[in-house]
């Protein structure tokens, strides 16, 4: 047994097989029944030429069949490929594509996207239909994919050298595959152990996992996510159960967690702590059992974090930092928020540093402004994009190799990184640099504002000046005067927002993050 997520949880299967690995709904599996159901897609796979090295996408909402999908591609050395549900045909035409899938495990709720789609898709051959009959001629009902593969294992050799591909949608542009090798893929997102040093041999998770005492801990995004996948694989090395719910609904996340009596729960940045809040607010949930909130992926931001802190007075909120390149790589320290300064502590084998334009360490305390980067247990590149591959991967004059993050940053005398936001989004106003992250958390502060996107537009005096697209609340109403005054008690008249587009709902990536694209229409158009 090597450092491989299949190897290590038939590990798992064996030795805690009758411990709840999966929970969804009224779906539950025990990690052997899990195992079992692996194994026969793994097989039914096999048997239509699916071999090691093909790529296995799966278009699904979270559910059971979305893990044993995940695992039987694994099982066999094959690549699983996670599809954003949320791509219209356009999107999903290039990731179908771009990935090169050679099977596809979607809901029938995307029956007529994949019919329009998988056509025109030269490696797609095989489609498997989950939660129902599909009407594209071919496609293989999930419960006959079941039916057709064998229960037990007999696959070939594994090694900690196998492939796992995250696609990860940007601000910009299409998604990318960060290509990862497992091994070093279960390093970065802690090893086995995300509270301590990495687990030191295969069987030390084993062993372990028997010994920790059941725990349930909850996913709250979407698997189609990295962060929900890489958390899901924790909770396993932890011997834990995981829970999902089969999409995104506030209420069902709080019946869920009283109703599985949820010790941790995972979810990404406002976009689910906002809502999240706002149930809990409204009451009749009994949340006794949860103990720590941890968000990633996003920005947490700091009005946000007080209010859902008030709800939950006893339980630890954390923020941490990375990303599907670099893995987890830092914990906000107390007070961090986009209003006052996003900082974090390095994990002691993250591998982080901030770098100058030589590729060089900058000097803590000096206040050199440099680029995150992390050396180690990184991806090793992008699938089919060498340009992007050379330009966010690369090796300095001894040697080692960085992955760039593009975030920038400062470093304190005792290592706290100061984060201030992506480089490629810094605005230049009048020779000073107003980075959109501070500015979008700030106006989100506001009680009458639901979202905010703060992006730069031409201006001929400034080069460029600080403009805002904002949603309000639903009911309520906000001036740009009233904006202006708020920002200007919390922040820099230069990073004040100088112009104002209202909209009823905002534009974000399928992914969830900001369209900066759009909002620089947008206000160009409110300001014209």
């Amino acid at each position: 047994m090597e450092f491989n997520h299949a190897d290590l949880f038939e590990g798992l299967a064996d030795a805690i097989g009758d411990r709840v690995a999966v929970v969804c709904g009224d779906e539950r599996r025990t990690y052997a029944e899990l195992d079992a159901e692996a194994n026969r897609l793994a097989h039914f796979l096999l048997e239509r030429g699916v071999e090691p090295g093909h790529h296995v996408g799966l278009h699904l909402y979270n559910g059971i069949e979305y893990v044993a999908g995940l695992l039987a591609a694994l099982k066999i050395r094959a690549v699983p490929i996670n599809v954003n549900y949320r791509y219209v045909e356009s999107e999903l035409l290039y990731l179908y594509r771009d990935s090169e899938i050679r099977a596809l495990f979607y809901d029938v709720e995307f029956d007529a996207r994949v019919a329009a789609v998988a056509p025109e898709a030269p490696e797609l051959r095989h489609l498997v239909s989950v939660g129902g009959e599909s009407s594209i001629a071919g496609a293989v009902p999930y419960w006959m994919a079941l039916e057709s593969g064998k229960a037990d294992r007999g696959f070939a050799p594994r090694s900690g050298e196998d492939v796992y591909i995250i696609y990860t949608g940007g601000t910009t542009g299409m998604p990318k595959g960060a290509m990862w090798h497992v091994e070093d893929l279960f390093m970065a997102f802690g090893g086995g152990n995300p509270y301590g040093e990495p687990r030191a041999t295969p069987q030390e998770v084993i062993d372990e996992a028997v010994k920790a005492g059941p725990m349930v801990m909850m996913a709250v995004p979407p698997l189609m996510h990295g962060a929900a996948q890489m958390a899901t694989f924790i909770a396993w090395w932890m011997g834990a159960t995981m829970v999902y719910v089969r999409r995104f609904d506030p209420e069902d996340v709080w019946r869920t967690v009283e109703r599985e009596r949820v010790f941790t729960m995972n979810i990404t940045g406002d976009a689910m702590a906002r809502p999240l809040a706002e149930g809990l607010a409204a009451g009749g949930h009994d949340v006794s059992s949860l103990f720590v909130v941890s968000s990633t992926g996003a920005i947490l931001t700091g009005a946000v974090r007080d209010r859902l802190q008030e709800l939950l007075p006893n339980v630890m909120i954390l923020d941490n930092f990375g990303s599907t390149e670099s893995g987890y790589t830092a914990s906000g320290v107390a007070g961090s928020s986009p209003e006052k300064g996003l900082r974090y502590q390095p994990n002691a084998t993250a591998g982080l540093a901030v770098l100058d334009e030589r590729l060089r360490p900058v000097e803590p305390g000096s206040g050199v402004l440099g680029t995150v980067a992390k050396a180690g247990r990184i991806a090793f590149g992008y699938y089919n994009d060498p340009a992007k591959t050379a330009r966010t991967f690369v090796t300095d004059s001894g040697g080692t190799r960085w992955l760039l993050t593009g975030d920038l940053a400062t470093v304190d005398t005792d290592g706290t990184v100061n984060v201030f936001g992506r480089g490629s989004q810094c605005i230049n106003t009048g020779g000073e640099k107003v980075f959109p992250e501070e500015v979008e958390a700030v106006l989100k502060g506001h009680p009458a504002v639901f979202d905010a996107v703060v992006t730069g537009v031409d201006d001929d005096r400034w080069g460029s000046r600080v403009a805002a697209v904002v949603e309000p609340r639903e009911g309520a109403e906000v001036t740009a005067d009233e904006l202006d005054a708020h920002c200007r008690q919390r922040l820099s008249g230069y990073k004040v927002p100088r112009t104002y587009a209202f909209v009823p709902e905002m534009v974000r990536s399928p992914a969830g993050k900001a369209d900066y694209r759009w909002a620089r229409r947008t206000v160009e158009a409110a300001g014209a």
